[in-house]
């Protein structure tokens, strides 16, 4: 039994990853790290790290950015592994987060769902078929308390659709002050905000009279923290580096 802390325990995304915690077979919570201190489940929790009396086999955190440095900082002390699902990092906070996978072994994604995944798969697939011929623009929409913008899931469908094009494109996320027509090394990337979208990324292969569209909706958190916690198991038997939803899948598959 792996026994989990969970950073942002009292969030929407941290009581998902507890519920989650409490019917999974192989994992429990041991205790939540939040800043607001308030325990409102079965199990304490702290306003940080130094609070903490017990060793958890695995951290997973669902917080905020400002949060990075004394989770890292306590689970390189105490080679505990972690699971990053935090998004709205700097490059400097990402780097701290590589340089912390040296030591400990770090599972980072913006997006935990095994569809969301899927979608990455099948738009580099079709980045590779389809090339600079298309035109490829990515749509994504949450609800409306939402801070970061252009989502973590966008960034990471970018990135991927980028890895397998000849040339590096430009990301353009605004196109309000250009006056001039697309340029074909672009991706563009758009956010929505509003209600309680939990989340949808769309992203759209523009060619010559026709076109080609990915989407994928996810209609509950629960998907999110269900996937956190699948890679909290997955993470806790390996070794110091950096792990991310393909790497869990191809474990399995």
């Amino acid at each position: 039994m792996i026994n989990a802390a969970i950073v942002g325990c009292n969030g929407k995304m941290g009581y998902f990853v507890a519920q989650a915690l409490s019917e999974n077979k192989n994992a429990q919570t041991l205790f939540g790290v939040d800043a607001y201190g308030e325990s409102k489940f079965d199990f304490p929790v702290y306003k940080s790290f130094d609070e903490a009396q017990q060793k958890p086999g695995v951290i997973i955190d669902f917080s905020n950015p400002a949060a990075l440095d004394g989770m890292l900082s306590y689970a390189i002390a105490n080679s505990v592994p972690c699971v990053i699902c935090t998004t709205g990092y700097s490059a400097g906070q990402i780097e701290k987060i590589r340089e912390a996978s040296k030591k400990i072994a770090v599972f980072y994604s913006g997006n935990m769902s095994l569809g969301i995944n899927l979608l990455i798969a099948l738009s580099k697939q079709a980045a590779k078929v389809l090339g600079d011929s298309f035109d490829i623009e990515i749509v994504e929409k949450h609800h409306n308390l939402k801070v970061d913008a252009p989502s973590g899931t966008a960034l990471m469908i970018a990135d991927a659709i980028s890895g397998v094009l000849e040339n590096e494109p430009q990301y353009v996320y605004d196109r309000h002050a250009y006056r001039k027509k697309r340029s074909k090394n672009e991706i563009g990337i758009h956010s929505v905000r509003g209600g309680t979208i939990v989340g949808e990324h769309e992203v759209i292969f523009a060619g010559h009279d026709e076109v080609v569209t990915l989407t994928h909706q996810a209609q509950s958190k629960e998907v999110f923290a269900a996937g956190a916690v699948n890679a909290a198991v997955f993470l806790a038997s390996q070794k110091p580096g950096m792990y991310d939803m393909t790497a869990m899948l191809s474990s399995v598959m």
